[in-house]
């Protein structure tokens, strides 16, 4: 059964497997000798080993298409960087680290400003104009007022997005707004999980919204069995038992003179997802990685076009006489916020390499 690890805490993996839920499951030894730990992301295999309590092993891990080191998380298809357009104002240096940390991982990668309820339109221009030349989709919302946010649910539909910025841009109102539908799902999976929700201690997969199921739930009095499709009386299977919870808390309790068997529709239907967040802790620090300070040019786009028109090869883009890249900055190509964060991060680069 093939499913996507949504969280490892402690040991366990939870495995997300389309049309049936969540799975807690264990790493065989195998990978421990291997010195190959399952991360959150992974698209794995799995065996089940006890179908009533949904627990089973990881078996085998497909070939990763990326992986963030920090946080740590696979098979990421973009990432979408958050940031405030006021209260707090943006930290330019900041978002530009951020992006560097996904073009170093070769992630594609969105701007998000939220609050533009906050500011005017020249202020939205002014920012826009400071990433034109990057040519990162630049994307405006406000989650308060509902504004923009049709647009980034289709940008996450059907895509494992990692979800950056700093404390207090909007973060958990966005994935608040963008799970509204899916309340009752989340709620259950965080029963599993043994978490609230957006308590982010470590990488975990959001769901997003996706289809109903057609699913039905039904309770016996005398313990002959929990739930089963459409008024079974057999064991719980696959989709029904990980949302056992929901049959729990939100079924009708029986008394002991009602009808052995009354069917009603589990008001906690599980949902197949159609995308997935990566919530992720420790996300906010002015983290730069460890790389030659040669190669942070080439985490600016738009530099590229003009580093090979450099007089000196190969060329710092700091001092040297005939750069293009400055020439490009004097005539209004770069923009100067830019490349003062490329300034301070390569000063950064160079004083660790010293040490």
């Amino acid at each position: 059964m093939q499913g996507k690890i949504i969280k490892g805490i402690a040991g366990f993996y939870y495995v997300y497997v389309r049309g049936r839920g969540i799975y807690e499951c264990k790493a065989r030894g195998a990978f421990r000798k291997k010195k190959i730990k399952p991360v959150a992301g992974d698209a794995v295999e799995i065996e089940i080993t006890d179908p009533v309590d949904a627990e089973g092993n990881i078996v085998s891990i497909a070939e990763r298409r990326s992986l963030l080191i920090r946080p740590t998380v696979a098979n990421v298809d973009q990432a979408l960087v958050i940031f405030a357009a006021s209260k707090p104002m943006p930290n330019f240096n900041l978002l530009d680290r951020f992006l560097v940390m996904m073009e170093q991982a070769e992630i594609p990668t969105t701007i998000l400003f939220n609050k533009v309820d906050l500011v005017d339109r020249e202020e939205i221009e002014r920012i826009r104009r400071i990433y034109a030349a990057s040519a990162y989709p630049i994307h405006f919302m406000s989650a308060k007022e509902n504004l923009g946010l049709d647009e980034i649910r289709r940008q996450l539909s059907n895509r494992t997005t990692t979800v950056a910025g700093p404390s207090g841009v909007g973060k958990s109102s966005l994935i608040n707004r963008l799970q509204s539908a899916t309340r009752m799902q989340t709620a259950g999976i965080s029963v599993k999980l043994g978490r609230g929700r957006h308590t982010t201690r470590h990488s975990e997969l959001i769901p997003l919204e996706g289809e109903p199921s057609a699913v039905e739930g039904c309770l016996n009095t005398g313990g002959k069995g929990e739930a089963g499709p459409s008024g079974g009386t057999g064991d719980p299977v696959g989709r029904f038992l990980v949302n056992r919870h929901f049959i729990e808390d939100e079924a009708r309790v029986l008394e002991e003179d009602s009808p052995e068997m009354i069917c009603e529709e589990i008001r906690g239907r599980y949902q197949d997802a159609r995308g997935f967040i990566v919530d992720t802790p420790g996300f906010s620090s002015l983290y730069v990685p460890d790389f030659e300070k040669e190669d942070l040019a080439f985490y600016f786009p738009e530099f590229l076009p003009y580093m090979n028109a450099c007089r000196f090869q190969p060329c710092t883009h700091t001092h040297e006489p005939q750069c293009a890249v400055r020439e490009a900055l004097d005539r209004g190509k770069i923009s100067q916020s830019r490349y003062d964060s490329y300034l301070q991060m390569y000063e950064e680069l160079s004083e660790r390499r010293r040490y």
